[in-house]
């Protein structure tokens, strides 16, 4: 199979613009710390839209290691990158106060219509109104024939590259984490960027087809008109190829069903190379990140990373 080619008929096929261009970002606030610097930034997205974003560079053990962080989505709105750095909401999702601390250069912006992102609020407070802009927003681009997430992964290209820009960070050791919607956002954007080197999704791997069957609830962003005629999720994991994946799912993740059924074809369809490639962990339970999971994903990180 052509990997590269699968890869450019998914971007063509959702209508997807990498962005290789770092732009121009404002530090609004910055924070020291004991073992890092965090620093409350602002860049400008797609459709003239403002991004803000946690980086955190650490003070010591820098050896050029980067991860763009994406948050989970959990029907929580008004948390977004704060949650990735620690500061609210469920202490197994502060994915990048863990890992800056391990030496990582950590970028974690907000997503389309969470925490700073949203019309009538900001900052961590829930908002009545915050499902609904949500649903219009994929709504608008359905009948414009796009999908949320073209600009999703568009805009998740924009802070890849601003990543990739830092002087503490090596083009060669960048990756990207999520669980959940981020998780999801981590998958579709790792397999369409081959600048990203390192690629781990945590409860995010399902086919549609199963989700459809199952009567298991697709995010908004996930909703890409026509994709199940064409591809399913096992093409997309098959476009991150012959990138590092990691792939963590659970018995009782219906956002992770069949993640283990979707590995075992892939590698009896790619081979043992693959196997060497990607990694699936299965856990017993149900989809809340655990702190078992968190250790598992800091030491994949870690492995290969020492292995470059």
């Amino acid at each position: 199979m052509d990997y590269k080619k699968l890869r450019n008929e998914l971007t063509q096929f959702m209508q997807i613009s990498i962005n290789k261009t770092a732009p121009h970002y404002d530090v609004i606030d910055q924070i020291e710390f004991d073992k890092y610097t965090e620093s409350l930034i602002s860049y400008m997205g797609t459709e003239n839209s403002i991004i803000r974003a946690y980086l955190l560079i650490p003070k010591s053990n820098l050896n050029g290691k980067g991860i763009l962080i994406h948050h989970q989505h959990n029907g929580e709105r008004h948390y977004g990158k704060s949650e990735v750095v620690g500061k609210v909401g469920d202490e197994n999702q502060h994915l990048g106060l863990v890992l800056v601390r391990e030496g990582y250069t950590i970028l974690a912006p907000d997503s389309i219509c969470f925490e700073d992102r949203r019309i009538n609020a900001t900052g961590t407070n829930p908002d009545e109104e915050d499902f609904i802009q949500h649903y219009c927003e994929m709504n608008k681009r359905i009948l414009q024939g796009e999908s949320l997430m073209k600009k999703v992964i568009e805009e998740s290209s924009i802070a890849l590259s601003i990543l990739i820009d830092l002087q503490s960070v090596n083009p060669n050791k960048v990756g990207i984490l999520g669980h959940s919607y981020g998780g999801t956002t981590a998958l579709f954007h790792g397999a369409l960027d081959e600048r990203i080197k390192y690629i781990c999704s945590s409860g995010a791997l399902a086919s549609f087809s199963r989700r459809l069957n199952n009567v298991t609830g697709i995010e908004m962003a996930s909703i890409i008109p026509g994709f199940i005629q064409k591809y399913e999720m096992i093409d997309v994991l098959k476009a991150t190829y012959p990138r590092d994946v990691l792939i963590l799912s659970a018995t009782e993740d219906q956002y992770s069903i069949d993640a283990d059924e979707l590995y075992d074809q892939l590698i009896k369809e790619m081979g043992n190379e693959t196997a060497r490639k990607v990694q699936h962990l299965r856990f017993e339970g149900a989809h809340p990140l655990t702190r078992e999971r968190v250790e598992k994903i800091v030491e994949w990180f870690e492995m290969k990373n020492q292995s470059k």
